[in-house]
């Protein structure tokens, strides 16, 4: 490993010169970095102080922007499920049975050849720290998913009893949580965004230290609301003149900045970043109520994009990306091309050496290696396609003309027969439908030739719903607390 690591620095500085060579594809395929997915919850492209917000500080971001690899056009799910599911897959998320966030439509259907469990067959350990959102019952959870190491909560947020989080977390929001430790429900303690980095650095430096690589899925549930964070990073806001709400959301965006910080002096302390592919990015678009200062609402920045989470806009799905690996990935480039949460498995599985099943589910996404190797390289146009989901149950059919969306390089359509010419209008503020009708033709078709294939996926289909009492985790958890109880926890300290 060390010594494939070795020839392929050497190689790559001998056939470019020096430190701003471009590795080959063939010389990436194969190379075993180890990975750190780094992904939070409901952060937009203007919730960072690089991308224009001047409320926000996050320096710590904002420097990892500068020296990564940024994919300018990274297009996800407009909803959390639905990203996580395309991560976990390499499949459209309606095709994997992922149609919504809640009523059992979030489960990833149990023929999924999962990533982690790639990676794993590839001799990589791999954990999960955060949220998970993609099953809670036992054959959905992520340690039936290929993950090695688990700390969880449970439903899309931490409080969501209802859904099926623990329930003592409904009463102490983001502090001092019930979590889902591998086998055992554990109590932590402390800020939920720092317990998650915490637990994934102790984790990362077993694996450092045992010379294994590894697959570190850091997926928080900040800053999904509710807005909750520490004092200390909700003064600077509330002493400014900011309302509560905001004061706590944008300090949870803080907190996370300070722990990415952490991350990479941690990674840098044991020599580990020559070795390390680090990657940011969120979720979905921004969700966030509007802020007050002094009495007077102001609209959140939102780096010029139309719509939200939950939209069938820019807004709701176009999201940051930056990729580090130092020493071998170029510093401070930017990626044009239109990119996907589909295309991180196939990437990974790529760059580990992954020798996939061949009765395994098809890819909908493809590798990046020819444009980390040459950002300009000649790449096939594509069609994503985006729906909202989140249809009452039963009512499929009829939202089939819902929130929806097509995006090619150049062109975003919707379900409001509106025409966006993206290359020139990101904001999408002029409505090219009437101009080019059988561009608006030829994508709605293509919609529906999508749609149609999708439906038979759509497994979790008019699912009963399930009550508060009947959450597996909730079972779970009264089952632990009357047999063993619910022992405390914490990750080993890091040096």
């Amino acid at each position: 490993m060390i010594i494939k690591k070795i020839f392929l620095l050497i190689s790559l500085i001998l056939t470019f010169g020096g430190a701003s060579a471009k590795p080959h594809v063939n010389e990436l395929a194969g190379s075993r970095p180890n990975i750190i997915l780094v992904m939070t919850d409901d952060q937009g492209l203007g919730d960072f102080s690089h991308t224009g917000n001047e409320i926000l500080k996050t320096p710590h971001i904002d420097d990892f922007a500068k020296n990564a690899v940024r994919f300018k056009d990274f297009q996800v799910s407009p909803t959390c499920a639905p990203t996580r599911a395309a991560l976990m897959s390499g499949k459209a998320p309606f095709k994997v049975g992922v149609t919504h966030t809640i009523f059992q439509r979030e489960r990833m259907a149990l023929d999924v050849h999962t990533m982690p469990q790639a990676l794993k067959s590839a001799g990589y350990a791999t954990g999960l720290f955060g949220k998970w959102h993609l099953g809670d019952e036992e054959e959905y959870l992520p340690q039936s998913r290929g993950f090695d190491e688990v700390l969880m909560h449970g439903a899309g947020g931490i409080g969501q009893s209802n859904l099926g989080d623990f329930p003592p977390n409904k009463d102490n929001l983001y502090f001092d949580n019930v979590l889902l430790h591998n086998d055992t429900i554990v109590q932590t303690q402390g800020f939920c965004t720092d317990v998650f980095f915490d637990s994934a650095l102790a984790w990362i430096k077993k694996q450092h230290d045992a010379k294994k690589p590894y697959f570190a899925y850091v997926s928080l549930n900040a800053p999904h609301g509710p807005p909750v964070a520490p004092q200390e990073y909700k003064k600077r806001f509330l002493d400014e003149g900011y309302d509560d709400l905001t004061a706590a959301r944008y300090g949870m965006i803080e907190n996370i900045d300070d722990n990415l910080g952490v991350l990479m002096k941690k990674l840098e302390q044991w020599h580990a970043l020559d070795n390390t592919l680090i990657i940011f990015m969120t979720d979905n678009g921004m969700s966030m109520k509007p802020i007050v200062k002094d009495g007077v609402k102001i609209t959140p920045y939102n780096a010029g994009l139309k719509g939200r989470k939950n939209s069938p806009y820019e807004g709701g799905s176009h999201v940051p990306m930056y990729w580090q690996w130092p020493g071998v990935l170029n510093k401070n480039v930017d990626i044009n091309t239109l990119t996907a949460h589909l295309d991180l498995y196939p990437t990974f599985s790529e760059l580990a050496g992954v020798k996939l099943p061949n009765d395994m589910q098809t890819f909908d996404g493809r590798s990046l290696l020819p444009l980390l190797n040459n950002p300009d390289v000649k790449w096939d146009d594509r069609k994503l396609f985006f729906h909202i989901g989140r249809w009452k149950t039963g009512e499929r059919d009829a939202a089939k003309y819902g929130k929806y969306a097509v995006r090619t390089q150049q062109w975003r359509f919707d379900n409001n027969n509106e025409l966006y010419d993206i290359s020139i209008d990101s904001g999408e503020k002029n409505n090219l439908a009437d101009k080019h009708p059988e561009i608006v033709n030829n994508l709605r078709s293509s919609y529906e030739q999508w749609w149609d294939t999708a439906v038979p996926l759509m497994v979790n289909e008019n699912l009963p719903k399930v009550g508060k009492a009947d959450q597996p985790l909730v079972k779970r958890y009264y089952k632990q607390l009357k047999e063993t109880g619910i022992p405390n926890w914490s990750p080993n300290e890091v040096k």
